[in-house]
Parts: structure tokens; C-alpha cells; sequence
């Protein structure tokens, strides 16, 4: 399919193909008929992306802050090559659009192949010919109402949240400050809720517009009658409500509003202007300032929409899909017409035209879309050529696969793999596809997908890596080695009893190499001290994490979708323990630090785990430290010795009173290791020296150790389930 994709690092934009995203549980795809062009948002998000480095992070001082701190964790190169691998990733633009019902997803019963519907969200409803999008952020479109109408809906439930913010009522009076698309239609809407309306903006064609749509005054900015228009219209009260929809800047539409509500006013800000004013003004009249955010509750809340929790309407009468449900309504009834915007049309294999003509600012259309033909081809696998060329010397290639494209399989797991000298790498997917197209064309695969099973199903494919949400591990990985594939999947191997006992099952059928992602057993100074301490008899491990907090909207603490983080990301240090130990853990106690916090993860425990052979350690991980404080210490004791390893780097050994410093010849956590062993494995057809049994221990005893949380009792950490992996 084509998509409009653009480059952070140049600003640049292309119609590129795309594979077409799959059908997800709860949601659906729809073939696009129109698309909105968000003439403000997107000249914003164009003109930001054709900065110079320097301006880019002068505009955006959080990601520097960001950049500093991963520098000090992971070094000044690591960092470069990540921001690197960010800055020339693609991005989707767009936010509202309309069409058909192409695919239904499972659970989802409220809408049908066929329907017309519209859509919204950022990175969702982007400027592509099929979309996949959750069912909170998709509408049935009312009988009567063209789909290019309907293309507007999410501009106008922005338009309309903010009018609900404003709180007004009939024959209250609004000054609508600034009259692009949002302005526009916020007039309409409150002309249809029976207010009067005054217009200001600087620009005569929207001054115009804004008349046509039905505003009782709209004026220049700068025009010396507007006070007394508007006193002439409010009697010399005063506007009610000052709408801010304006894009600017500077403090001014601030300061206008200020000037211009009546005595214990309010003003609504919609639009991305500076919040500052003159405080005396504020402050004699005594004046409410409120924020809209967005399209109306439930915008950014992950339940409502990628989970689709809908919110009782006893509790919250406006969310953001029935803000667009009644904007739809509004249009049927003839209330909002969309016609006297004179939007400019035009076909999608124009848009790199049209972006260009924003980003120099002689765009002057206020309303535009795109339209996409009613045949476009709906493929999950778009080819790119021949792929990272191999070495004549090469032998016993591997080709491999890649099941998830984000971050950190891009920033970490493709540069490693690349580092191989022996591995081709052949495809690579993710659910939506724009993802995989942008890997795909960074690091050289042959093609990329959005549906895994054409990974599966290419018998030119020896092995997959698995970097999905955690949910999906044990599914992917089970269905990969039945298909004859050797797997690599990122921890956590499992989520829950079932999913382990499942992927135990597919592997013990299949006969095929599954390697967990538990990559710090394989950093070249756990080796160090593992070795230091080779002799026999029992340790002690005391492995420190200061994790670092989490945002409650983070998919990591969505206990279905990433689990609770000791089973997730604790489970590195259960495994590195029982690797330093040579021993299994046998049982664990836990307990949280301060007990458990109800509606909320609770990510700071201590853990003791006793091992098979009678050594001991003691697991912190905690999320409550200072961030800038090194994130990961590991202390081991016995045999008359004592090793420390320092944030991953550098190890100290200390014996008979002499220290032995050892240090990486690159800094990393063993992630080129772990992956070259896997390869390794996968040519030699011999197993790899983390078996699945390791793996499945360490998972057993995640499990074990919520148990203790849970029970604040010891726990077994089990055996392994049936069949006995291979």
C-alpha cells in the first residue's frame, strides 16, 4: 500500500509502499477513501523535522535531557549510534481520515465488513491506503454524510471538546481566536449551540471564511474597531468565553483574550500558544483559564484506546468517540457544512507537492484532504532487493528473520546481528508495517511484512528473532519452531503458567534451537567473574538494579500485555544469578518495599533465592532511585574471593589481597554476545550453552518469586512442566 512517511533527521517526505497492517484483536482495518490534512499540526510537524540538529534540540530540551542520561549508562558511542537509529527511522503522519471496512478483528461486533466509517488517532488514522485501527477510534458515518465530510471528524471533535471545556449556553458569547480549521468549525458548533460568535485572525481569506460559516463579527487582529465590535455585541459586557484555537509563538492570543472576556470570564486554550500573560488583568477580573486536551476523555489513556475500555457514560457523558459520533451527527443534520471550507481535494500520489507547499507557507487552503483510490492492492510483504550482501568467504549462512521492529530491536538487536559476518539478513515485520519498511530500507533486509506468518512460511529462512510486546512471546515462539524455524526470543519467555507450558510443548515437538534473550550471562565480564569463581562450593550474589521509574501509561505495566517488571525485565537477573551460581534456584521469598499499592505496580522488591547448591542471593530491584545513579551492581563472595561488577563497566577481582581489574574492549551488556552464540548454534546444530532448560528455570522461578509477593510466603520455584524439552 502507499503510505506518506516522513524523515526526522532531513524533514524529508515520500509516498513510499508499505506492507498493509494486519487485523488486531479489537479493532479494524479500513481502506481509506479520504484522509484530513492538518494544515497547522502538520506544517508544524514539517517544518520541525527540517530544522538543524541545533534547532531541533533547542525545541525539544526533554529529549536532550534524555540523550544526557543514556550517555552516562551507556556511553557517548552507544548513545550516538541510537539517536542515529531514531533520527533516520520513518514516521507516519496524520490523525483523522474515513472509509470502509476492509477486516474485522476478533471481539469486536459493532461494525462490519463494508460500513463506512471515520477514524482518528495519531499514528493511526495516518495518510495510508488501509489502516488498522482499535474500535474506541472508529465511528459508524451516519446515512447522508459524503466520506469526505466524515475525513473531518477528528479536527472536529478537537473543535467540540473544546467548546464542552467553555461550558457554554445559549446566548453566550464567544471569541474565537484564530480561525484556521479547528477555529472555523468551533464556530459553527457554537453557532449551532445557539451562541454568539466573534472571529479574529490575521488572515483576510479565513476573516471571510468565518463569516460564511455564520460568526456575527470576525475581524483582523490588528484592526482598531474590534473592541468595539465586540462591546457592540455584548452590549459592553464583554465575551463570556475567549476560544484560543491560535498557533502562535508568542503570549499575544493570551493577552488579547485577557483583554476582551468580560469580568469573571473564562478562556479556553485548544491551540499550542504560550501561556503567559499580563497578571493583573487576570487577576482583576478574576478570569478562568482551562485547557481541552485533544479529541475529549480517554485521548492518551492506553485502556480506552488501544484496549477498548470504554469509559460509563453515567460517570463521563463526553469521550473522545462520542465527541466524534456527535460531530458526525451534526454534519447530518446540517448544523456543521464543511462545504462553505472550500476544501481543496487532492489525489494521494500528489501529497509530496502539497507538504512542500506548507512548509514554505504558501499553502493557504484552511481545508484539504487526500483521496486514494477505491482498488489499491492490500499486500503484507513488500520486496526491496537483495539485502545485505555476504562475504565470498562466508559458509553456512544463516538467514534470519526479524518478528518486531521498535526500538530496541532496531537500536540494539539489528546492529549485533549485523556485526556477524555469517548471517543474511532476510526479512523482518511488524503489525502496522511502516516500522518494518523503515528497518528494512536502514539495515538492508530483502523484504519487510506485516504479518509474521510470511515470515514463517519462507522456507529461505533458517531462524527468527522475536522482539514483540511480551504478551506474544510464547505464541510467536511456540509457532515458529513448529513452522521449522530456530528461534531467539527476547525475554520474558512467558507471561503466565499456560503460555510456558504451551512453547515447553511446541518446542519439545519441533526439535529446533529456542534461545531466550537473557543476554547479561554472556557479557564478556560475567564470564570474568564466573570463571573466578570456578572452583567448587556455594557463593553469594547480592545483584543490585536501580531500574528507574516507569509511567503508569507505559505497555511494560500493563500486567496482560508486558507483565510486572520482575517477571519481564527481572528475569535477566534471576538467570544472571543462576549462571555466576552454576545452579538453578530451588526457592525464593519476596517482599515489596512498602507492601503493595492498590492501582498501582509496585516495582521496588527484595528477593532471596536459594539455589540448588546451596548458594545464596539476594535480588534489589528497585524503581523508587535517583536515575542518574549507576542502574546495575553485582556482588559475589566465596571461596576466600570477591569480585564486583560496576554498571557493566568494568569488574573488579579481588583475591589474596590483590585486585584485578578487568574491562570490556567495548562497552554493551552481552547482547553481540548472546546473539553470536545463537548463530553459532544454529550452524553448527548444536545447542546453545543457554539451553530452553535454563530458560524455563528462570521463568519458573519469576513466577515463583510473584507468588512469594503475593502469598508473603516462600515459594518452590517447580520443575519443569511435561513434555522434558529436548
Amino acid at each position: 500500500m502507499k503510505q506518506i512517511v516522513q524523515e526526522y533527521r532531513s524533514g524529508g517526505l515520500a509516498l513510499e509502499d508499505v506492507p498493509a497492517p494486519v487485523c488486531r484483536p479489537g479493532g479494524v482495518v479500513v481502506r481509506t477513501a479520504y484522509s484530513l490534512i492538518s494544515a497547522g499540526t502538520e506544517r508544524m510537524k514539517v517544518t520541525q523535522a527540517r530544522m538543524g540538529m541545533l534547532q531541533k534540540a533547542r525545541s525539544r530540551p526533554d529529549k536532550v535531557k534524555q540523550v544526557i542520561q543514556t550517555v552516562k549508562q551507556r556511553g557517548l558511542l552507544e548513545t550516538y549510534r541510537l539517536v542515529q537509529e531514531r533520527l533516520n527511522a520513518l514516521t507516519p503522519l496524520g490523525y483523522s481520515l474515513a472509509g470502509v471496512v476492509e477486516e474485522v478483528g476478533r471481539g469486536v461486533d459493532e461494525f462490519a465488513v463494508g460500513d463506512r466509517v471515520a477514524c482518528a488517532g495519531d499514528k493511526i488514522a495516518s495518510h495510508a491506503e488501509f489502516v488498522s485501527v482499535p474500535r474506541n477510534l472508529c465511528v459508524p458515518v451516519p446515512d447522508g454524510v459524503e466520506l469526505q465530510d466524515a475525513a473531518f471528524a477528528t479536527v472536529g471533535a478537537i473543535a467540540m471538546q473544546g467548546v464542552r471545556q467553555a461550558g457554554v449556553t445559549v446566548g453566550d458569547t464567544v471569541l474565537v481566536i484564530g480561525l484556521g480549521l479547528v477555529g472555523l468549525l468551533a464556530v459553527q458548533i457554537l453557532k449551532a449551540t445557539g451562541c454568539r460568535v466573534a472571529g479574529v485572525d490575521f488572515d483576510e481569506g479565513r476573516i471571510a471564511l468565518a463569516k460564511a460559516c455564520g460568526a456575527d463579527v470576525a475581524l483582523d487582529r490588528n484592526d482598531p474597531s474590534l473592541a468595539g465590535a465586540l462591546d457592540e455585541l455584548t452590549h459592553g459586557i464583554g465575551a463570556d468565553v475567549a476560544y484560543v484555537a491560535a498557533s502562535a509563538d508568542t503570549a499575544d492570543p493570551m493577552v488579547l483574550a485577557g483583554e476582551l472576556v468580560r469580568d469573571r470570564g473564562k478562556v479556553v486554550i485548544v491551540g499550542m500558544v504560550k501561556v503567559e500573560a499580563d497578571w493583573r488583568i487576570y487577576y482583576a477580573k478574576e478570569l478562568s483559564v482551562v485547557m481541552s486536551r485533544s479529541y475529549g476523555p480517554g485521548r492518551y489513556d492506553h485502556n480506552f484506546e488501544d484496549k477498548g475500555i470504554d469509559y460509563p457514560v453515567g460517570y463521563v457523558r463526553w469521550t473522545e468517540r462520542r465527541n466524534l459520533e456527535e460531530f458526525l451527527r451534526l454534519i447530518a443534520a446540517g448544523s456543521v457544512a464543511l462545504r462553505l471550507l472550500k476544501p481543496l481535494i487532492v489525489p494521494i500520489d500528489q501529497a509530496t507537492a502539497v507538504y512542500d507547499q506548507l512548509a514554505s507557507g504558501d499553502g493557504r487552503d484552511v481545508a484539504m484532504l487526500f483521496r486514494y483510490p477505491e482498488s489499491a492492492p492490500r499486500k503484507h510483504k513488500v520486496a526491496l532487493g537483495q539485502g545485505r550482501t555476504m562475504p565470498d568467504t562466508a559458509v553456512a549462512t544463516v538467514r534470519v528473520g526479524m518478528i518486531g521492529a521498535g526500538n530496541f530491536a532496531t537500536g540494539t538487536l539489528i546492529p549485533a546481528l549485523k556485526r556477524i559476518r555469517d548471517v543474511r539478513l532476510r526479512a523482518i515485520c511488524s503489525a502496522r508495517g511502516l516500522s518494518a519498511k523503515s528497518a528494512a530500507n536502514r539495515h538492508g533486509f530483502e523484504y519487510c511484512a506485516s504479518d509474521y506468518r510470511e515470515l514463517l512460511a519462507d522456507d529461505d529462512l533458517d531462524a527468527v528473532v522475536i522482539a514483540t510486546h511480551h504478551d506474544t512471546h510464547a505464541r510467536f515462539a511456540g509457532e515458529a519452531v513448529r513452522a521449522g524455524k530456530h528461534v531467539f526470543v527476547e525475554k520474558p519467555l512467558a507471561l503466565t503458567q499456560e503460555q510456558l507450558k504451551e512453547v515447553v510443548a511446541a518446542h519439545g515437538e519441533a526439535c529446533r534451537i529456542l534461545m531466550v534473550g537473557y543476554n547479561r550471562r554472556f557479557s564478556p565480564l560475567a564470564a570474568a567473574v564466573r570463571d573466578f569463581f570456578s572452583q567448587d562450593g556455594p557463593i553469594e550474589v547480592v545483584c543490585r538494579v536501580n531500574a528507574g521509574p516507569l509511567g503508569s501509561d507505559s505497555w511494560y505495566q500493563d500486567p496482560e500485555e508486558g507483565g510486572w517488571r520482575i517477571v519481564s525485565e527481572g528475569c535477566h537477573f534471576v538467570d544472571l544469578i543462576q549462571y555466576l551460581c552454576d545452579s538453578p534456584p530451588a526457592w525464593v521469598f519476596a517482599d515489596m518495599v512498602g507492601g503493595h499499592i492498590p492501582g498501582r505496580q509496585n516495582d521496588n522488591c527484595v528477593v532471596t533465592l536459594k539455589m540448588a547448591n546451596g548458594s545464596l542471593a539476594t535480588l534489589i530491584y528497585v524503581a523508587n532511585g535517583d536515575p542518574s545513579f549507576e542502574k546495575e551492581r553485582i556482588e559475589v563472595f566465596g571461596r576466600g574471593r570477591a569480585a564486583v561488577i560496576e554498571n557493566w563497566r568494568r569488574a573488579r577481582l579481588v583475591s589474596g589481597g590483590r585486585t584485578k581489574k578487568v574491562r570490556p574492549s567495548r562497552l554493551g551488556k552481552g547482547h553481540s554476545e548472546e546473539l553470536a552464540a545463537f548463530v553459532a548454534a544454529v550452524q553448527a546444530g548444536t545447542r546453545p550453552s543457554l539451553t530452553f532448560e535454563d530458560a524455563v528455570r528462570c521463568t519458573l522461578a519469576t513466577f515463583a518469586i510473584r507468588d512469594s509477593l503475593n502469598s508473603q510466603r516462600p515459594q518452590d520455584c517447580g520443575i519443569l512442566p511435561d513434555p522434558q524439552p529436548r
